[in-house]
């Protein structure tokens, strides 16, 4: 494989080449990333990358569109299966994407949305100052309870009635906990809010069952494809009839021009996995590492915000250990274990420098871990963490970290 890149562009060549033996060599615990099968990657490499598609399925504004049209409606009909949704856009290029879309479509600019504070888990895409989603619209947020650091549902009712929010988005970046929707359901219907759910780190818990589904009661609905759906790093949106013209226009023309074929072939394929028993039972094996992990780092003295873990991942509050998210990251990056720091609710840190670093369970569980390699990523962990200032207790962690790798192999493309 990559004979005809190797000859034709060394440089670009060796930096693939580079980026999978760090794939390959660390342990990957961003929660916000996966491995793709061998299939996703060989769909989203193949000559679809090479059609023009303006439109929709049998709407093209271009001819020669027959075969691309059967991945769409095969990427369509298969989320449609997985969600139980009445309509899917499979074009979005992102999950911010989509959630532009959703935004453009019901809204004006200046119009109120009700979402996540960023602080407390939510995304840049739900309103952050400096993202389109704050600069078009009114953001009003909603955080966590300061006792339990779970939704404060009291706040989110008194903040709705307080705001009047067009919309009223449920969802998260860094939320450990399950999300109660049929709650934001009530909230939206006491004051006449659209409600939307953006479940792009929950999705594939969703579709095992290991996570409640808010497609059947929700309006809106984005996803990111990746995470813990292991496709593509790409998008799609889910809402009912009623409202399919308008999220389709908002996409194209409204949005984008051409959508990527090639993506979309690849997030087809990763749906119909996503439909198999097996994909179900390496979701409760993702939710049972994260457990796992999580009570092995309580049990070396970390406090995991919250109490724990419902889902694929948790936040590490490393304020009581003298060391900020970022120096962790950076760190633990030299010992082979691949994290990203994060604020934690109420954080003194600022963003960039952050007290906690979360942590998550797809990728690891991908390769084949299970609950013991948790116990000894926990121990790995600590052991860079504490003796921090040792190179030397480092590089062996580094060595710790490779060695039981070589077990679980990833891709060999070579």
């Amino acid at each position: 494989m990559f004979k005809r890149l190797k000859e034709a562009d060394p440089e670009i060549y060796k930096a693939i080449m580079d980026e999978t033996s760090r794939q390959n060599e660390n342990i990957e615990l961003i929660a916000s990333e996966n491995f793709t099968d061998i299939g996703v990657l060989e769909a989203q490499g193949s000559t679809l990358t090479n059609k023009y598609a303006e439109g929709y399925p049998q709407a093209r504004w271009y001819g020669g569109c027959e075969f691309v049209d059967v991945a769409e409606r095969l990427a369509i009909e298969r989320a449609k299966k997985l969600f139980g949704a009445q309509h899917v856009n499979v074009q979005p290029h992102s999950g911010t994407t989509a959630n532009i879309a959703v935004y453009f479509a019901m809204l004006k600019p200046g119009d109120t949305i009700l979402a996540m504070d960023l602080a407390c888990g939510g995304h840049l895409s739900h309103g952050h100052k400096l993202n389109f989603s704050g600069r078009y619209f009114n953001i009003a947020t909603y955080g966590v309870n300061k006792d339990t650091e779970m939704l404060d549902f009291k706040e989110i009712r008194d903040k709705a009635k307080k705001y009047k929010p067009k919309i009223i988005l449920a969802g998260a970046s860094a939320y450990p906990r399950s999300i109660d929707f049929s709650k934001f359901r009530e909230i939206c219907d006491e004051v006449g809010a659209y409600f939307m759910a953006d479940i792009a780190h929950i999705a594939g818990l969703i579709v095992a069952g290991l996570h409640p589904n808010p497609v059947p009661i929700t309006e809106f609905v984005t996803s990111t494809t990746h995470k813990t759906l292991r496709g593509p790093r790409s998008g799609f949106i889910m809402c009912y009839d009623e409202f399919a013209k308008k999220i389709d226009t908002a996409v194209f023309p409204g949005l984008q021009g051409g959508p990527l074929m090639h993506v979309i072939a690849a997030k087809a394929v990763s749906f119909k996995y996503a439909l198999s028993d097996d994909f179900k039972a390496y979701q409760r094996r993702i939710v049972k590492n994260a457990k796992t992990l999580a009570h092995a780092m309580e049990g070396y003295g970390y406090r995991i915000v919250s109490g724990g873990t419902d889902n694929h991942l948790m936040l590490v509050d490393l304020s009581g250990k003298n060391i900020t998210g970022k120096e962790a990251e950076v760190i633990l990056d030299k010992a082979g274990i691949t994290v990203n720091k994060n604020l934690i609710p109420f954080d003194k840190q600022k963003p960039a420098v952050a007290s906690g670093v979360r942590l998550g369970t797809p990728a690891a569980t991908t390769r084949g871990m299970g609950e013991d390699e948790m116990k000894k990523i926990a121990g790995f962990i600590d052991k860079v963490l504490t003796k921090r200032t040792d190179d030397k207790v480092v590089a062996a962690v580094r060595k710790d970290v490779k060695k039981m790798l070589e077990r679980f192999p990833l891709y060999n493309i070579d």
